[in-house]
């Protein structure tokens, strides 16, 4: 690209704002951004601005945050920005065909997969809760669907055996504004890749019900869920009526036939427990009203909290 751009940029959590901040790094032009309205946060409930917005408002960028892009006031709002392309990362809003119509060059999209695998809300998070070995950033030309664009780039990353969901997100925090700046550069000289529907699969939005321990389920796949489900809404299991939030594990290999959910072994390196297939050990976990600890630590203090033989729920 020969001309730094004109930009819209659309975009609320930490995330986004990775990639509002490469953009005033580099030599094109944020006209305007959009991000989500206040929300309420902390005790007291105060309205609170997104990690875009404040960064927006540091650099004299001016601010729009209509609760919805589908009125036509908000879309004859927008187009008479004139810019030349609109990126969005992790907005919030759906963007009716009269916005994405509106920039010169479209609107471009940062996605947190390798499109078509993993379209929608969590991304991130599915593709540890899958068990894949590789994700990436996809930066996409959007179109009316979900993460239905065809494709202009795609940077790849291994996903380790010890990632979080925490740890993946800034990995791809850092990952992605490379792809972006790299796509808005070479925009002239690259070719947009229809995706293959046929191979495409949904990230559902995570849940505090599904976060709560199947113990009939694999112990590898509960281990995985434990890594997906960090920072939120944490994996969890009730015993003595209280919920426990389990922050790491590791699959213990085992051929015995005991229900899942009993407790197998209570030591310094943790709680074991059956599962659906192999047991889980569980070594750090959140008891109500404490921080997470140690199992070693928690156990020091109540010996008899858990007991072999008892069945965790």
């Amino acid at each position: 690209m020969a001309n730094p751009l004109n930009v819209i940029f659309a975009g609320t959590p930490e995330f986004a704002a990775k990639h509002l901040a490469a953009l005033y790094a580099s030599e094109h032009n944020v006209i305007a951004v959009y991000t989500q309205p206040d929300r309420p946060a902390g005790r007291g409930k105060k309205l609170m601005p997104s990690a875009v917005k404040s960064l927006a408002l540091d650099n004299g960028t001016p601010v729009y945050q209509p609760a919805s892009l589908k009125n036509e006031d908000a879309q004859l709002e927008l187009a008479a920005l004139k810019a030349d392309i609109m990126v969005v990362v992790a907005y919030g809003l759906m963007l009716p065909k009269a916005v994405l119509d509106a920039p010169k060059l479209g609107c471009l999209n940062v996605h947190g997969s390798l499109l078509p695998k993993w379209r929608g809300a969590a991304p991130i998070q599915r593709a540890i809760w899958a068990g894949d070995k590789f994700t990436g950033i996809s930066i996409m030309q959007m179109d009316e669907g979900l993460d239905t664009g065809a494709v202009l780039l795609e940077k790849s990353m291994a996903i380790t055996g010890a990632a979080t969901s925490a740890t993946l997100y800034e990995d791809l925090a850092e990952l992605g504004p490379l792809a972006l700046i790299e796509t808005l550069e070479n925009l002239d000289n690259l070719t947009p890749s229809p995706q293959n529907n046929e191979e495409a699969t949904y990230a559902h939005k995570l849940s505090k019900e599904e976060a709560r321990i199947d113990w009939t389920l694999s112990a590898q796949q509960l281990a995985r869920n434990v890594r997906a489900f960090n920072p939120w809404p944490f994996v969890w299991f009730v015993h003595n009526e209280e919920s426990i939030k389990v922050w790491q594990v590791e699959v213990v290999e085992s051929f015995g036939e005991l229900a899942g959910g009993t407790i197998v072994n209570v030591d310094k390196d943790g709680i074991e427990v059956a599962a659906g297939e192999h047991n889980l050990l569980l070594s750090i976990i959140q008891i109500p009203g404490k921080k997470a600890q140690a199992v070693s630590d928690i156990i020091n203090g109540k010996p008899d909290m858990f007991v072999v033989g008892q069945c965790l729920k």
